[in-house]
C-alpha cells in the first residue's frame, strides 16, 4: 500500500507539469504559553491539496487517500458544499486520478459511494 505523503507528493508533480499551482494544506494543533491547545489550519473537512488551473484560473481541491483509505464525515460535509457550489474536487488515490479531476473539470469525483 502506497502511503498518502507519497501519493500526494506525486500528485503535487503531477499537476504542476500540467499547468497548475498546487499548494499543500497544513493542519494541527498549537499548545499556547499558557497551556490552551487552539487548531491551526483551514476549517475542519478541507482537503489536502487546492490549487488553480493556468489556463482559466479554475480553482481545484482534491483530497488524497490511499487504496483503502475513506472520507471522514467532515470531509463529506466539506465536499457537499463544494459540489453545491460547482467547484472542481475529488478523492484520488494517484496522480492519474487527480490529473483526471483536474483536466477534466469533475465535480465531487470519487465520492460517489459516500453520497448516500
Amino acid at each position: 500500500m502506497t502511503a498518502e505523503h507519497k501519493i500526494q507528493n506525486d500528485i503535487r508533480v503531477a499537476l504542476s507539469r500540467q499547468r497548475c499551482t498546487v499548494f499543500r494544506v497544513n493542519v494541527g494543533n498549537v499548545k499556547t504559553a499558557d497551556g490552551r491547545f487552539f487548531s491551526a489550519g483551514v476549517p475542519s473537512g478541507h482537503p489536502d491539496l487546492y490549487g488553480f488551473r493556468w489556463s482559466d484560473q479554475q480553482v481545484f481541491y482534491i483530497e488524497v487517500k490511499n487504496d483503502k483509505g475513506k472520507p471522514r464525515q467532515d470531509q463529506i460535509q466539506f465536499h457537499h458544499m463544494l459540489t453545491q457550489h460547482g467547484v472542481i474536487h475529488g478523492i484520488a488515490r494517484s496522480a492519474e486520478d487527480a490529473v483526471r479531476i483536474v483536466s477534466d473539470g469533475l465535480v465531487g469525483y470519487g465520492f460517489e459511494k459516500y453520497d448516500r
